[in-house]
């Protein structure tokens, strides 16, 4: 009886120790599933590094008071359906997606779980939000959608490198809404800069090829890559098509001067990153994505590849190079 009696005083002191809620059952550590495109880990970990410590600025450490499931799609788009449903299966809280691609796989998957974008191209013109302000539906985050302004910059700093330049490539998608607008900004741009322009259209992978011969037929100088998501989805093959075919690029993605590219000039990738924490904290204290508009980029950079100018025998000129914000060498 004694000892029954000890066990109960026992357990009724440990009790009294917890609060309510710990005394119930242990507190659910948040988890977050964090889906990419890319090939390897270590080429975004700027961008890692920036999410993780946005979210330590807010009280967050990993593996203390938040979990995050890693997933890599390794650049094979057919592989994001069925990561994104493994993501779905470990029943994570919200899906950060850091590419146009990757937010439509998780969209697809689920329309309950909250997505948070990173970094995706036009989620208004490719569907994924209703529109900026008023997102709409299950997702929401950071946009790449620059401002127009962003076509005459593009343009202005491939002169800048290449002073005798006259014809430039632009390689767009003519069903895009991006390439669109964006075209008529830099036709003004191409105007007072004395640059005429030729039009080179993919509306998909198969038609890059067919592209690339149509500009090196043209006799361009250079190319400007229109930021557009099936040439994000496809930057490895565009990078290799510009260096074999020896022609000068300006991308508006830092990710393909990643994947080789000559120069980029756009939003700052760890930026917004670091901002799509804010949404994470929010969605995690009760917010709902339909709700929290979407951020377009307040941060830019241009970014130069060395190596890729060496590979194409072009010499960056010292006041462009003075101008970049991050030198590959």
């Amino acid at each position: 009886m004694r000892k029954k009696l000890l066990v109960l005083l026992l357990t009724t002191n440990l009790l009294a120790t917890l609060s309510p809620a710990e005394a119930q059952h242990p507190k659910k550590l948040p988890r977050i599933g964090f889906l990419s495109f890319v090939a390897h880990p270590n080429s975004l970990n700027p961008s890692i590094k920036a999410f993780r410590q946005g979210l330590h600025d807010l009280g967050y450490v990993e593996g203390q008071n938040i979990l995050i499931e890693y997933r890599y799609a390794e650049e094979k788009a057919d592989r994001l359906p069925d990561l994104a449903a493994e993501l779905i299966r470990l029943k994570v809280d919200i899906i950060v997606a850091q590419s146009t691609e990757t937010v439509v796989a998780a969209k697809n998957a689920t329309n309950t779980i909250p997505i948070v974008m990173t970094n995706s191209g036009d989620p208004v013109g490719g569907g994924l939000v209703a529109s900026l302000a008023r997102p709409g539906g299950n997702v929401t985050g950071m946009s790449l959608m620059p401002g127009l302004e962003i076509g005459g910059k593009l343009l202005e700093l491939l002169k800048e490198t290449i002073p005798k330049l006259t014809h430039v490539a632009i390689l767009t998608n003519p069903a895009s809404r991006i390439g669109g607008d964006l075209l008529k900004e830099i036709e003004l741009a191409a105007r007072s800069l004395g640059v005429q322009l030729f039009i080179a259209e993919a509306r998909e992978a198969s038609e890059l090829d067919g592209a690339f011969s149509g500009i090196k037929k043209a006799r361009a100088g250079a190319l400007l890559m229109m930021p557009v998501p099936i040439f994000q989805v496809n930057r490895s093959r565009i990078v290799a098509l510009a260096a074999s075919n020896r022609i000068p690029a300006m991308y508006p993605y830092s990710t393909l001067v990643d994947a080789g590219g000559l120069m980029s000039y756009g939003a700052n990738l760890a930026d917004t990153h670091r901002r799509a924490a804010t949404y994470v904290d929010k969605i995690l204290k009760g917010a709902k994505p339909a709700d929290l508009p979407v951020e377009q980029p307040r941060k830019f950079e241009f970014v130069i590849n060395l190596k890729a100018a060496e590979q194409i025998g072009l010499t960056i000129p010292p006041n462009v190079l003075a101008r970049a914000d991050k030198v590959i060498k």
